[in-house]
This record gives structure tokens, sequence and C-alpha cells, in this order.
């Protein structure tokens, strides 16, 4: 086994690098950690030992804190630990998030280039039927990664029997924690009851599931790369334009609804991809657009025009008086006025651009920058007479969930001059030369 581990680190390039262990202190973690530590008296890799006590076990938890500390002292190991407030809610969900949290505040610590986790053959396989039962797809399938960025698996390979083994011939005496033994946990229900029913039936039903993993990556990798011209085809800066995906086939069309929302990390079974797919077709030609609620504070927004994902964000509530030439921010924008210098303008910017020339000098420079407000007017650029900005921005054909977020520069009377992305009011337009330059830009 440390052979494999040594081919790992050679494989990764990590013989020389600062290295992070999961280390719990069962068998799993102690394994690993103790074969790494032999490996380190003939490499010069840097390793830390990063323990994180859920502390749902109270004294226990504690007893086996200490003794990953003990471990650590006795070999000169660094050991980096945290333990978790009383008042957490205790589910596997929390616990995961909150470890792999302090996993990365352990990396950021020591500026290390890997973390090793100790996940094997077992808890590969189990997590591959975890899956299945609830309602995977291809992606699923593919089990544990033995490397996702900066994580690394070097016993993805291994089996449980293997480390145990490991573990009795090297004299290491593992925590045991009880709550493994938990059957109220879905792990630990697969682990104790599943897994030994499959065996019955399968003796060998952990290859058979690492082998369907090998599969399942290889006909992903195959979809990915399909799918990466689908989406040079189809999205735009991460959206999806309506009129190509309506040409694309049913199937492709839900593999495009699996990878924009599981970009947000958000685990979605078939079930849900088939009710957003339904949603998206029942609404498409929805002329003022619909949303569909995907989670707290994120939705799917879908019109003849564009299929994108909203977040929502508060509406920005400030209001900077602009009274002078210079630089003013408001909110994530920076907004820049400046005298006309002068230059020759070939043409002027379009309505959707985030500069325009302006025309002052009938008007006082004295404005406002903000978001809509009840009651805003606009005497939009080469029509006559004001309208309600609500109209103007239906005839602009501007989202609801976007008009909160447009930038105004307005009169103190509610009057607008500018929609910032969109266009000028008549009350600023150039009919000379300009005399002064606007510009909207992001901080």
């Amino acid at each position: 086994m440390k052979d494999k581990v040594l081919e790992f680190l050679n494989k990764y390039h990590l013989t020389d690098k600062t290295i992070i262990v999961g280390f719990s202190g069962g068998h799993d973690s102690m394994c690993l950690l103790d074969i790494l530590f032999k490996l380190s008296s003939k490499y010069p890799f840097k390793l830390i030992a990063a323990h994180f006590n859920h502390n749902w076990r109270g004294v226990e938890a504690k007893m086996e804190q200490d003794i990953c500390r003990k471990f650590c002292e006795d070999r000169q190991i660094e050991f980096y630990t945290k333990t978790a407030a009383l008042n957490i809610k205790q589910s596997e969900a929390v616990a995961r998030a909150m470890r792999y949290d302090f996993f990365n505040r352990a990396i950021q610590k020591y500026n290390a280039d890997a973390l090793f986790t100790a996940h094997n053959k077992n808890d590969n396989a189990e997590t591959i039927l975890y899956r299945v039962i609830k309602g995977t797809g291809v992606t699923g399938l593919k089990g544990i990664a033995e490397k996702r960025d900066n994580i690394y698996r070097p016993l993805i390979d291994i089996t449980r029997d293997e480390i145990d083994e490991y573990c009795q011939d090297n004299n290491l005496i593992p925590n045991n924690d009880s709550s493994n033994e938990n059957v109220k946990y879905k792990r630990n229900f697969i682990r104790h009851k599943l897994i030994p029913l499959a065996e019955e039936i399968n003796e060998n039903v952990l290859d058979s599931l690492t082998s369907l993993a090998r599969v399942a990556a290889d006909e992903s990798g195959i979809v990915d790369e399909y799918m990466h011209y689908v989406k040079s085809v189809v999205m735009v800066n991460d959206s999806i334009v309506t009129e190509r995906y309506i040409n694309m086939s049913p199937a492709v069309k839900r593999k495009l609804i699996y990878d924009l929302v599981t970009s947000q990390k958000l685990d979605y079974d078939s079930q849900k991809i088939y009710e957003i797919y339904d949603f998206i077709e029942q609404n498409r030609d929805s002329n003022s657009g619909t949303k569909m609620s995907l989670s707290s504070g994120l939705w799917l927004y879908v019109s003849p025009k564009i299929i994108e994902l909203v977040v929502k964000t508060p509406k920005l509530e400030d209001e900077v008086l602009v009274r002078l030439e210079g630089s003013y921010e408001i909110g994530d924008y920076i907004f820049d006025i400046s005298t006309y210098a002068g230059d020759d303008i070939s043409s002027y910017p379009p309505d959707n651009s985030y500069t325009a020339y302006i025309d002052l000098k009938d008007v006082d420079l004295d404005f406002v920058l903000r978001t809509r407000k009840d009651g805003d007017i606009i005497n939009p650029l080469g029509m006559s007479g004001s309208m309600k900005l609500k109209k103007y921005l239906i005839s602009k054909s501007v989202p609801q969930h976007k008009k909160d977020d447009l930038i105004l520069l307005c009169t103190h009377d509610n009057e607008v001059l500018w929609v910032a992305g969109l266009g000028l009011s008549n009350k600023i337009q150039v009919t000379d030369k300009p005399t002064h330059k606007i510009t909207l830009r992001k901080k």
C-alpha cells in the first residue's frame, strides 16, 4: 500500500509540496497519515494533519481529538484542529460543509498545495449506490473523483479490508467513531445493510461499482466534449439563447439544464430536471418572461430571448448627487462625467453602450444617480413627449428582474436623463457638439 501512495504522489508531482491530510483518527485517515509520515523521511513534502471535531458526541469526540493530537505529537507532525459550536445542526450535509470550510481555512493558513482525504474503494461504491437510489445521471455514476481541484484521494482504489489489515500490521490503534454504526445516517445504512445484501448477489460488487464509475467517467467525458461545442453555439455569457435552444433535441436540452443548474452547486435529481425542462417548454414564448424558483434566492428566468439563472439581490437604495465633473461610486459601479475634450467623434455610441456624449449647455449640472422609483418619466431620444419609465423599459424588453438593477441619471424631480446601457433623453441629446462625456463602469 505504501508503494501505491508513493505512486500517487509521483503521478501528481506532490513529493515536494505542502500536503494537508484530513485526519479524523479513524482507520482510513490514520492509515493514510502513517504512510505519508513514513514516506516523508525520504521525500521533502511538508505534512500537516487537520482534525475537525464536529462536537456531536461530547467527551467521546474530545477523547478522539486528543488521540489525534497525541498521534501527531509522537511523530512530530504539525497538528491543526478546531471544535464546532454545540448549537450546530446535526446533519450529514451540515457536517460536510463545516468540515470542508475548516479544510479550506487550513489550506489558506499553510499555503498548502493539496488536501488529502482518505476516501477508499468502499466509500466510492457506497456513494455510487447512494446516488443511484436517490436518482442520478451519468455524471453522478462517476462516483468520488481521485482528484478534484486541490483535493486528492490516494486511497480511492484501496479497500477497507486492506486498510484495516495495514492498521493491524503496523500496530495502529485508530479511533472508533460510534456514530459510524448508527444506521439512521444514510451512508451507514448503505454500508451496513445494502452492501452486504448486494454481495449476496455479487461478491465482487465493489469492483463492479468501481468499473461502473470508470465507464461512466469515460461516457461523461464524451458527453462533456460534445456539450462544450453545443454551449459555444447556444450560450452567450452563461445564458442560453432561447431561439437556439428550441432547435436542440430534448435530451440535449435537459443536459443543458442540468449543467446550468449544477453550476450553482445545486444537487438536482432527474425528476427536477424534467420539471425545469417542462417549465421552459411551457413558458419560452411568454413575452414578459417568467421565473421559476430553484432555491432560496435563485430563480430560472425564461423568455423568448434568453434562459438564465437569476440571483436575488437587494435593491440598491443609494442616491448619489452629481454636481461637478469627476467620478462617483454607486453600488458596484463608478460613474464618470468629464468635459468633452473636443476630439473628433466618427460615430456616437449606440443606445446599449455604457458611454454617452451629452449636451448640457441648457441644463444645469445638478443630477442624481440612483435606481428606479415610482413616478419616473423619460423623454426618449428621437421621440416627442415623455412617457413613464415603466413603459419605456417594457418597450426595450428589459426583464422584470433586471429593472431594479439599472443605474439612472436623473433630475431632482424624477425625470430620467440616461438609463445606462439603454438610452438617453432628448433633454441632453447633442444638437451641435457635446459638452460632456459620461460613462458607467464596474469597480
